[in-house]
């Protein structure tokens, strides 16, 4: 059992303040949400109508009509600041964009985002990025950009001290009544550049802190959503990692069977180079990825869900 809500809300003329267990989460991009990392998403979560709520005190105080200013202070295991989040987040609308500005410390790291999203005809355009300054409030005096460099460190030692950028850009437009598409470019610094570096590469902090899963930099996801009866919808999505042509295919059908009544059967589904087995520097047999989605589990599912 998970309680992923309790919290108390004050409604003032001022600001709405919000003190408990809570969802948080930001971005406009439809796919990889690189300012996202509270309680993400991943590509292949099965259900994603709730999401985790976490403990937090939170201040939204409206700004004009479309605007808003957003604080709070999300507390980790024992309150411990390493542990724990804050964040600053202004939004505006301009131009008939929508524009947001964040600035989140989360686990000693410093992140700023920018998200933007607007109509262009009948389209719609976003575009969301966030670069991280890893361990910006470690009390270690050595210089993290330094350490990164010193030829004396491994690869592996080196690459999570460095900071990154994340960026998604991307446009979705309705081609009728029927038929929804979308696609994606999502860029990620922090992924290694080749696939015989994915494993080591995960020792760094846009792993283990920052919610990244990731394991190259360029990625392209093409989404539709086809409605073939009134009752009877196919969506599908597929992830590609541009870099090892790896493919992470995500095809669902979807069966409204009565009112508020559904069923739905998919799957996950990676294509690509299959991991191979070589000797390691101390003789010992060790995995090395060819391609990332090549080393993916297949995954089928179903679900049943009703809605009261």
């Amino acid at each position: 059992q998970n309680l992923d809500r309790a919290l108390i809300t004050l409604n003032t003329g001022f600001a709405d303040v919000s003190i408990g267990r809570q969802a948080i989460a930001w971005g406009s991009a439809r796919i990889l949400n690189p300012t996202d990392i509270i309680a993400p998403f991943t590509f292949e979560e099965l259900d994603t109508e709730e999401r985790i709520g976490v403990d937090a005190i939170r201040v939204q105080i409206p700004v004009g009509v479309m605007g808003e200013f957003d604080t709070g202070y999300i507390l980790g295991e024992d309150v411990e600041f390493g542990k724990s989040a804050f964040f600053l987040r202004s939004r505006l609308d301009a131009a008939e964009t929508d524009i947001s500005i964040l600035l989140l410390g989360f686990r000693e790291n410093l992140l700023t985002g920018l998200d933007i999203a607007r109509a262009i005809g009948g389209a719609g355009l976003w575009f969301e990025g966030a670069y991280v300054f890893a361990n910006a409030f470690d009390d270690d005096d050595t210089d993290p950009s330094s350490r990164s460099s010193d030829p004396s460190r491994t690869q592996d030692e080196a690459s999570f001290a460095d900071n990154y950028l994340r960026t998604s850009i991307g446009l979705d437009y309705s081609f009728g009544e029927k038929t929804y598409g979308a696609i994606e470019y999502h860029f990620s610094q922090a992924g290694a550049k080749k696939p015989a570096d994915y494993l080591a590469n995960l020792n760094g902090p846009a792993y283990t802190d920052g919610a990244v899963y990731l394991m190259g930099r360029h990625y392209l996801v093409p989404a539709l959503t086809y409605q073939m009866t009134p009752l009877i919808t196919f969506s599908g999505q597929a992830l590609f990692n541009v870099s090892d042509a790896s493919i992470f295919l995500s095809p669902q059908i979807e069966y409204n069977i009565a009112q508020d009544v559904y069923v739905s059967a998919g799957a996950f589904i990676g294509i690509g180079k299959r991991p191979e087995i070589v000797t390691g520097d101390d003789g010992a047999p060790t995995q090395r990825f060819r391609s990332e989605f090549g080393g993916y589990p297949n995954i089928y599912f179903s679900s049943f869900r009703i809605y009261f």
